[in-house]
Formats: structure tokens, sequence, C-alpha cells
């Protein structure tokens, strides 16, 4: 998250139960620009033909006026581009649904009342739901953004109540087309998702198995940050392949291929450090080590380093770690083996373990029982079994609904959208912009996951934005030019959007301003000098009111879902404790057993290091159980490393 560590003396300042913790504003690392992520060109390309097929379309029509109505369902075409295909065809669908009711709740209410004040209430209110929603569902970037967007100015475009519904016909129908751009890659590379996710797993496994290598056996803050990064690629990639059908052996072959590669991907977690706790009161170098890795990630003062561990942790049997050579070997046939799922060549055949091949024998059994049938119909029975999540956890609407419970972490989160938006609307009122939905989309776009985080997206959000402005200058004489160039700049200026916004939020924002601003001209006119103004007078009034609300309107919640999270860890540990303590058994039902207590376990560690870093920038509120936070990620990744191992012996290359 970008945050400076405090130095020792300075950490035991802050009184144990404090209620507000100093916590510093990042600048540097704000605006730093990062890697691209790997498959920005998808979503990229999907939103310009998206967008393009309607926008010739009316200019051909000479009704570029309905612009903002076909962008409603075209913009859609940016959203579940890391589900597969199967998972996304269910998904898009919610997604434009979710568009076209809110705009339609947009529209009706721009037709019936020309209150700008109570207009600002109702987009704020739209606004909060949209941030909640999003988030409770978790469908991924862009998030509540473009959804916000699109309805914040439909709030504001004068309507007459007979034409709404033709309007959201429009986005209706355009919705569908997004629908077709974003499933068509799948009749080329039908796998391609779940192939992406596989080799992000690889590259993240031979990843650490260099950064062991590097750290020369020292559990070090790198080997730290690089196994929880590992564990998080691998836990992503399953839930990825869980969403795959098998349908025909064919699929069901190619699934098993990549489960087998995910698989050895996951085996690096079993190795290093993790391996060679020496017991409950153990204090080996390597324990030593783990314990300042730990200092310097939670702020953990030297006195407290060497704390002792979990004093009801059992043993864990200790491997020899591999020799340097034979670790090199592993990560670069490891990353080999990811460029070749990534390009679209046959998938790699990999040997597991008797554990790892036990254990989908023991999932093939209970499929042939009943039990988690998925839809692998006309499968043959020599077809080896496909892993399965872990049960006991709620999905689907189920899942959503407990996420918006009473006392979610989310409720305070929606209450500062709302409050955030509305106040920020009507300052730009009191300023004189006379259509101030750019205020409430400032406002909403900048509130993140904590206080840190949104302070770092309203600083982007402002340099962003007045650099966007500063190109629509440049432009406005290649804009006046007529309206082909005006439709080509919004393509293009699409097009950097998702090429750079990954990079950072600031530069992405360079691009999405003045395409935003090239929307309402196709509306209609406005003169420049008056459009630029008031853009940039929303885009200082909603940062600066939405990040003061940030600060003000508080999330103590934070905190309570890291008791959750060490919760789930504790009960997951517990029952992967018992399983290492009775011993291996040979046989399919033993290794299933484990197998569902090494995802439930993976799975809780993940959820917590997410947990931890929300309420790590969050502020006003108590502070952080930071001994229990590491201890329970260490004694974690060790038992998480036991049941690994258990599963699979040293692989045999393939």
């Amino acid at each position: 998250m970008g945050k400076r560590t405090k130095p020792a003396e300075e950490r035991g300042k802050a009184a144990p139960g404090s209620a507000a913790r100093a916590r510093p504003l990042p600048i540097k690392s704000t605006v730093r620009l990062r890697r691209p992520v790997d498959i920005w060109h998808k979503p990229a390309l999907s939103a310009v033909a998206a967008l393009a097929i309607p926008d010739l379309t009316l200019f051909a029509l000479g009704r570029l006026d309905l612009i903002l109505y076909t962008s409603a369902g075209a913009m859609c075409a940016l959203y579940a581009h890391g589900l597969p295909y199967a998972a996304r065809a269910r998904t898009l669908p919610w997604v434009v649904l979710g568009m076209v009711a809110s705009l339609g709740i947009a529209l009706t209410a721009a037709s019936l009342t020309t209150s700008t004040a109570l207009l600002v209430v109702l987009a704020s209110l739209i606004a909060a739901v949209h941030k909640m929603l999003c988030d409770a569902t978790r469908i991924g970037p862009p998030g509540n953004l473009i959804l916000t967007f699109i309805t914040a100015s439909a709030f504001f475009v004068p309507q007459r109540l007979g034409e709404v519904p033709q309007h959201v016909a429009l986005a209706l129908g355009t919705g569908v087309l997004a629908w077709l751009v974003c499933m068509a890659p799948s009749l080329v590379r039908p796998q391609g998702p779940e192939r992406i996710a596989t080799a992000r797993a690889l590259e993240a496994a031979a990843g650490l198995l260099r950064t062991e290598s590097g750290a020369g056996g020292v559990e070090s803050a790198g080997v730290a940050h690089a196994r929880h990064a590992t564990a998080a690629a691998v836990n992503a990639a399953w839930h990825t392949l869980f969403l795959v059908p098998a349908r025909n052996p064919a699929k069901a072959t190619a699934r098993a291929r990549l489960e087998r590669l995910l698989i050895r991907a996951e085996s690096t977690l079993g190795s290093g450090e993790s391996g060679e706790n020496t017991g409950p009161h153990g204090n080996t170098h390597g324990n030593q080590a783990t314990a300042d890795g730990y200092d310097d990630r939670y702020g953990r003062s030297p006195a407290n380093a060497t704390a002792t561990p979990n004093p009801t942790a059992t043993t864990l049997t200790a491997t020899p770690n591999p020799t340097p050579t034979a670790t090199a070997a592993e990560a670069d046939r490891l990353a080999a083996w990811a460029h070749d799922v990534r390009s679209g060549r046959p998938l790699p055949e990999v040997g597991l373990s008797a554990a790892q091949a036990e254990e989908l024998l023991g999932i093939e059994a209970t499929e042939v029982l009943g039990i988690g049938v998925d839809e692998r119909v006309g499968v043959n029975a020599e077809t080896p079994g496909l892993r399965r999540s872990a049960a006991g956890r709620p999905r689907g609407i189920r899942a959503v609904l407990a996420r918006l419970a009473p006392g979610s972490a989310l409720l305070p989160i929606g209450a500062r959208v709302a409050v955030g938006c509305l106040l920020a609307g009507w300052a730009s009122m009191a300023v004189g912009v006379g259509h101030p939905y750019w205020a409430v989309v400032t406002a909403a776009s900048i509130y993140q996951a904590n206080t840190t985080l949104s302070w770092q997206r309203a600083l982007q959000r402002t340099i962003g934005n007045l650099l966007g402005l500063l190109l629509f200058t440049a432009l406005l004489p290649l804009i006046h030019t007529g309206q082909l160039a005006m439709i080509a700049l919004t393509l293009a200026f699409q097009l950097g959007a998702e090429a750079c916004i990954t990079r950072n939020y600031w530069l992405g924002s360079v691009w999405v301003t003045p395409m935003a601003l090239l929307l309402t001209e196709f509306g209609g006119h406005l003169p420049a000098e008056t459009l630029i103004a008031d853009r940039w007078t929303d885009t200082v009034v909603g940062a600066a009111v939405g990040l003061a609300c940030c600060v003000l309107v508080t999330n103590r919640r934070a905190t309570d879902r890291i008791e959750t999270a060490l919760e789930r860890v504790a009960e997951a540990e517990a029952a992967a404790l018992r399983l290492l303590a009775a011993g291996p058994v040979p046989g399919a039902d033993d290794a299933l057993e484990t197998g569902w207590a090494r995802d439930r376990l993976a799975g809780g560690l993940v959820e917590l290091r997410e947990a931890v870093e929300v309420a790590a920038g969050e502020w006003w509120q108590r502070a952080l159980p930071e001994e229990r936070i590491a201890r329970a990620e260490q004694q974690g990744h060790r038992v998480l490393a036991g049941l690994v191992r258990r599963l699979s012996a040293p692989a045999p290359a393939a």
C-alpha cells in the first residue's frame, strides 16, 4: 500500500487499544508507475469494439445525441474478463441488467424533476448502492466506477418521460452487443481465462523459489511476501478452475491437465523455511528470521520479535531443503510451463505424487456417489477426478447477501459514498456549477477499501483530471473538425485509458477525462471554457469533500473482519493439525480430506491477509491485534506447508 514503516521507537508510543492511529499519507508511491496488468488489452479491445459499432451506426443515422445511452450498454464490455467463459456468460447479463436498471432510474428521475439538489441526492444513493454491490459481488475492475459515471451523468440529461423506454432499450441492446463481444474470443481460445490464471500461479511459484534461493534459506520479509503472493495466486487459480465445467471428455482432460500444473505450483508452498519449524518452543535460526521478517511487515517491536509461538502448535515434520541447483531448475521449469500455458501451446504433461493421485481418485469416488456432482456429462470413468471447492462456505447470491448483512464492513463504506457524494454535489452547486454530476462521480471514484487508499485515489484523480483537461484543450482544434473525428478520439481515449489505468490510476484518468468530456459534447455543445472550468471545479470539490467524508465517516468494522478471519484460520488450522498429528493413511479418502483441509486453510490465510491490508490503512479505529496476526500467519503457513508436503512428495520431473 506504499506505507512507510515507522521506526521501532515510534511504534512503541501507540498505546494498546488506542482508538486513533497516526498513519502516513504516501505521495511518492501514489504516483509511481507499475507494470501493466497482463490482460489489459482484452477489456480495452472489447470496449472499443462494443462502442465503435453503435457509435458509427448513430453517426450514419445522424443521431449522435443518443450516444450516452448506447455507451451505457457498451461499457459493460469492460467487465468479467478474468472469468472463464461459462461463468462470464452468466455474470455479464447481471452487469448489463444493473446498468440498465440504474439508467432507467436516473432517466425517470430526470424526467420528473428539475431540482438539481434532489437529483444529487438520488445520484448519491445510487452511487452508494453501486459501491456496496460491486464490492459484495467482487466483480473486479472497473468496479462501480463505470456504473456510477453513466448513471450520474444520466440524472442531469434533459429528459421527457415518454423517451425513457426508448433510451433504456438502446442501452439494453448495446448491452447484448457487449455480451457477444466479450464471448467472441471463446471461439478462438476457449480455455484462455483459466490458462492465464494457471500461468500466473506458475509464475508466482517460480518467483517464490527464486526468492527463497536468493535469501539463502532465511525467511526474510521478501520471502514472506513471495509466499503470500504465491498462495493468493494459487488460490485465485483454483477458484477460476472451479468455475470451469467439464461436460465432455476433452474438456475434462484439458481441465485436469491445468489442475496438475496448478498442483505442481502449489507444491512450492511446502518448501523453504516453513517446513523447518521445530515445534512449539523451537527457536531455530529459521524461526527467528521469520519473526524478524514479520517485524518489518507488522510493526512489531524488537522486544517482541522472539515471541513464543502458539503453544498448542503441533510439531511439523521437516523435509530436507533441495539444493540451490535443483531449486533453480524447478523455478525455470515452472516459468517455462507458464510461458507455454500463456502462448496457447499444448499443455505439458506433469507428474503427480502418489498422494496427489489418490486425492484425485477420492474426488472421483465422491462424484460417483453423487457427492459434489458437477456438469461432467458423458465423461468416462477413466477421466481423473477434478478438484472441488471446499464445502461449508456460502456461494452465489447467498454469499453476496452474507457480505451485506447487518454488521458488514461494507455498510460504512456505503455510508461514506452516500454522504461524500451528496456533500460534494451540493458543494459544487454552491460554487456555481449547474450540472454537478462530475463532483458526484469524483467523490464516488475515490472511495477505496480504506482511508489510505482513498487518499491515494483522490490525489491520483486530481492529477489525472488536470492533465486530462490540458490534453482536451490541446485537442480542441481537432475535435472541432467534425463528429467523425470526435468518435475516433473517443475510441482512442478508451483504448488509452485501459492501456494506462493498470499502470497507475492517474495515468488512466488522463485519458478518461477527455473521453467523458467528448461524451458530453455529443449530447449538447457547451463553450469549451465553461466545460473545462466546471470539470476542474467539480474535480477539486469532489476530491476534497469526498476525502473529508472518508476521514470523518469511520469504518471501525474493518478490525472486526480481522477477528472473523482469525477465527476461520484457527478453525482450519486446528482441523489440519489433527490430520497431521494422526499421520498419513494410504488411500484416497485421507488424501481427499487432506486436500480439503489445505484448501480451507489457504483460503483463510488469503482472506486474513486481505483483511489486514484493508484495516491497516483505516483511520480512527482500535489498534490491530498485530501479534495475533503475525503468529496466525506464521503458524498457518507452516501448517499449510505440512499439508502440501503430505500431498506432494518430491514431484517427478515431467
